[in-house]
């Protein structure tokens, strides 16, 4: 497995893992509460901080422990990472149309910041299955 593949299975994991944590923790609030006071802020912040922190404390110890992989990347490394981002951009996109429209119709912004999360890690995990399937079938 090349240092870029496991790369990007660091991602996914620490992308979808963080995401699902705390997803649970402030969506468990929803049910019988009014959305405008639920703190969303503090945890989503400590969520993207943590999933940055975690993507390079991994990405570190995996280079450590495969240190003649951890710089080398070919022509079709570059290729797949281009595809997936490529991908990853046009979820973005389209995915963001939903806070969009939830802005334009005065919304809560509980729900608009949640649904802008959600795109974000949506793209991340279109992505990488991207990625992930280009390394494992073939590119």
């Amino acid at each position: 497995m090349s240092s870029e593949e496991k790369r990007t299975w660091i991602y996914v994991v620490v992308a979808v893992g963080v995401a699902a944590v705390y997803f649970a923790t402030v969506l468990s609030k929803v049910p019988g509460t009014d959305v405008g006071t639920i703190a969303y802020v503090r945890p989503m912040l400590t969520a993207i901080g943590v999933g940055i922190a975690a993507n390079i404390a991994l990405n570190i110890m995996a280079a450590t422990l495969s240190p003649r992989e951890a710089d080398k990347t070919d022509e079709r490394d570059k290729q797949i990472n281009r595809l997936g981002d490529y991908t990853g951009f046009y979820v973005m996109s389209v995915a963001a149309i939903v806070p969009l429209g939830l802005a334009m119709a005065e919304i809560e912004h509980f729900w608009i910041a949640n649904t802008l999360y959600l795109a974000f890690v949506l793209a991340a995990l279109a992505s990488s299955i991207v990625k992930i399937v280009a390394y494992r079938r073939g590119f």
